[in-house]
């Protein structure tokens, strides 16, 4: 299309590139494309971007005065040098986007980002040029195309044109990952024999992951890398997001601290105020975040072993911290001591003449003293022994019989309260 000289502007005293149109007979829009790309170019500033400072004419030959860029392209790089390493390929990808978005902002879609487009000067910073097949998004016929045409190189045509749709944001995004991919693996992701079957390639197949080609990269670069790659449009990120993503360091896949697991409900805080304990938020729908305190396993079992001297003193505990349990247990220990009474009291070893059933002159009936809930016992009056039954008072022997079948129900019911 035309030829690039180092020039020099006497006015402004500075290095410039003067670039010149070459005659193109056989494409009647050259001239057209040469002035767009001025017209693009020089719409927006943007350190990334190759800036354009005049365009004219002379001697019917069109000229355009840009930036000069001490510096090769990428093209360049990739032939003496080969693939780079993965932190400056991160940060071409960070500046090469910032300078998309900043042309998406404007309405401008570059439509032909490849290597030789994509120039480095001496301190490394990256500078987007050759607008000359750019469009302006809501313009279409700023395309200078004909009917059917795909303009752009086929080795990073997004599939979207190739299948001859107009050309969109995402398009650039997807030239730029299959710049990347080049300057990770050493070659695009797709390459065939004719440019027809490049594009059937950019239309059906998935790109093989950098790292089996070689790339020493994280897995995290790898992923977004493949997301630029993406078929949908839809599915690809924007190149600012792109440009933020790979500025930040996201791409060495930092991992992050896990947070601290929730308090999961119904657990119960630790009533221990010695043992070491990890604070942890639990939050409910009904009110702010609480912390509770989780014990550490030591102070779990000196509390066990504690527990297990205060012998029944358990339940108490248990119940300072789980009203509803307590009752439960509660009501549980006083009808099962209930039945134990009623056992002891109709035991088979009883008889109408231990337990008189209808009263009798004389004989007073034992007297029942109400204990704490978990405990039951039957104590005689002790005015009661001057006037014993005839039965029992003619067999003192059965006496004995009698107090030891006691003691045993008093053992049992200690151990019940256990």
């Amino acid at each position: 299309m035309g030829e690039v000289w180092r020039g020099f502007d006497e006015t402004l005293d500075r290095p410039v590139a003067v670039k010149l149109l070459l005659p193109q007979d056989t494409d009647p829009t050259a001239a057209s494309r040469f002035r767009l790309e001025a017209q693009t170019a020089g719409s927006f500033n943007h350190p990334h971007v190759v800036g354009v400072f005049d365009f004219g004419q002379h001697e019917d030959r069109l000229f355009l005065v840009m930036e000069l860029v001490e510096g090769d392209s990428l093209a360049r790089h990739l032939t003496t040098t080969g693939p780079l390493p993965a932190g400056q390929v991160a940060q071409i990808a960070a500046q090469a986007a910032a300078g998309l978005a900043a042309a998406h902002q404007q309405g401008i879609v570059h439509r032909d980002i490849k290597p030789a487009n994509l120039l480095l000067d001496a301190d490394g910073t990256l500078k987007i040029g050759d607008f000359g097949i750019a469009r302006f998004v809501d313009d279409p016929a700023a395309a200078l195309t004909t009917t059917g045409q795909i303009v752009g190189t086929s080795l990073y045509l997004a599939p979207e044109r190739a299948l001859g749709r107009p050309a969109e944001p995402a398009c650039d995004v997807y030239a730029l990952g299959c710049v990347i991919y080049q300057l990770l693996t050493g070659r695009p992701p797709f390459q065939a024999d004719t440019a027809v079957a490049i594009l059937h390639q950019h239309l059906d197949t998935a790109p093989v992951p950098p790292r089996q080609r070689g790339a020493d990269i994280p897995a995290a670069f790898e992923n977004y890398l493949l997301a630029l790659l993406a078929k949908q449009p839809s599915d690809r990120p924007e190149a600012q997001q792109v440009a933020d993503w790979f500025a930040t360091g996201a791409w060495q896949g930092r991992s992050e601290p896990m947070p601290a697991p929730a308090l999961w409900p119904g657990s119960v805080p630790s009533s221990g105020h010695n043992a070491p304990s990890t604070q942890l938020p639990y939050t409910t729908e009904a009110g702010p975040a609480t912390t509770y305190a989780l014990p550490s396993p030591a102070g779990h079992t000196r509390r066990s072993r504690a527990s297990r001297r205060r012998g029944g003193s358990n339940i108490r505990t248990l119940a300072a911290h789980r009203p509803r349990v307590a009752g439960l247990v509660a009501a549980a220990v006083t009808f099962l001591a209930a039945m134990l009474a009623g056992v002891l009291w109709f035991s088979p070893g009883s008889s109408s003449a231990e337990t008189p059933q209808t009263p009798t002159p004389g004989i007073t009936s034992p007297t029942t003293t109400q204990e704490p809930a978990g405990s039951a016992t039957v104590t005689p009056d002790p005015s009661s022994t001057a006037s014993l039954p005839a039965s029992i008072a003619d067999h003192p022997e059965r006496e004995p019989e009698q107090k030891q079948r006691g003691n045993k129900q008093g053992k049992h019911e200690e151990g019940e309260d256990d």
